[in-house]
């Protein structure tokens, strides 16, 4: 099917767009996770809270980069994230935590975690191929 000029011209503006707030994406997390360095040399102590936000740092970094490289997102990658904050926010918080609320928190990961082995294995089982 042929496209009209102003599809064209649509696509290459939300294209810049896209580009764009991709590239917003990477600096502020690469900011985010310098300042969170510094805070770390400053303390001179590196916690277990701070490797999880470290780690959700280079997700989204993983993310924006399998996105530009490939143009498509995989769902797999904001799961990952997820995953990550909620058991960052369960270290951060289970003094805070009464055992509902951590049952809930950790319920949470193990659904998003199944929800992850779903679709991992419904690539694997039911592959789209080459069609697309």
């Amino acid at each position: 099917m042929r496209q009209n000029k102003y599809t064209d011209q649509a696509q290459t503006v939300l294209g810049f767009i896209e580009f764009l707030g991709l590239a917003v994406i990477t600096v502020a997390t690469v900011i985010a996770g310098i300042i969170e360095v510094n805070v770390m040399v400053d303390a001179r102590n590196v916690t277990l809270a701070d490797l999880l936000l470290m780690f959700l740092y280079l997700e989204i970094l993983a993310m924006v980069s399998v996105y530009f490289s490939s143009g498509k997102l995989p769902v797999r990658f904001p799961i990952y994230i997820a995953i990550v904050a909620l058991a960052r926010y369960l270290v951060l918080d289970i003094k805070n935590l009464d055992h509902w609320h951590m049952i809930g928190v950790a319920t949470s990961i193990l659904l998003l975690t199944l929800a992850v082995l779903a679709i991992r294995y419904g690539h694997i089982k039911y592959s789209y191929g080459d069609k697309e």
